[in-house]
């Protein structure tokens, strides 16, 4: 059976290095045989969040928030792929998630990470490491982290330099641990109901 896996990217800038690592993602994920789409906030293009998916009278949300709010509850598993400004998240990235929220509850997160420079995008990463647990999701403790980003892929998505190879390398355990969570994910909401 295929693991439906979503995997949200959020930059809305014009030259955005970002994609060919969530293209990349995607890419890595369907190799192994999982069904992966990739949700891009620029092309979605929420509004600036006003009203979350939940308080609009059923039947009345947006088409563009149901239609998200259905794919998000039939996903098993997120991959989170984030870049960071100025020691922050992504403000696109950032007002997508926080348009849900039971939505989100009792399936796994994963996080990559990446920036312009040495750091990867770790700090992005451990501040969505935080948000994302609080909004029920279960963060696993492996992550990729790429930098610097222009260095890591080439335009058509091939690692490429030292910064490629890292990735390379670290992508295999990281999908096998989100994967493990995933199926335990699926096997206990199976067994048992989740609480609320």
């Amino acid at each position: 059976m295929n693991n439906r896996i979503l995997v949200f990217y959020g930059s809305y800038r014009s030259d955005r290095m970002g994609i060919r690592l969530a293209e990349f993602v995607v890419e890595r994920l369907r190799r192994r045989g999982d069904d992966v789409e990739l949700i891009d906030a620029k092309t979605i293009n929420l509004p600036m969040l006003d009203r979350m998916y939940k308080e609009y009278p059923k039947g009345e949300a947006p088409a563009a928030l149901e239609q998200l709010a259905q794919k998000i509850r039939a996903a098993d598993g997120f991959v989170f792929v984030t870049g960071e400004y100025n020691w922050g998240v992504q403000p696109g990235l950032k007002n997508l998630t926080d348009h849900f929220l039971e939505e989100w509850f009792w399936r796994p997160a994963a996080i990559v990470s990446y920036s312009a420079g040495r750091l990867s995008g770790a700090r992005a990463g451990t501040a969505w490491h935080g948000t994302l647990s609080e909004m029920g999701m279960v963060v696993i403790s492996s992550t990729v982290a790429v930098g610097p980003i222009g260095q890591a892929l080439s335009a058509e998505g091939e690692a490429t330099g030292e910064a490629g190879a890292a990735l390379e390398q670290a992508f295999p355990r990281f999908a096998n641990d989100l994967m493990w969570w995933v199926e335990a994910g699926k096997a206990q909401r199976q067994r048992k109901a989740p609480p609320y």
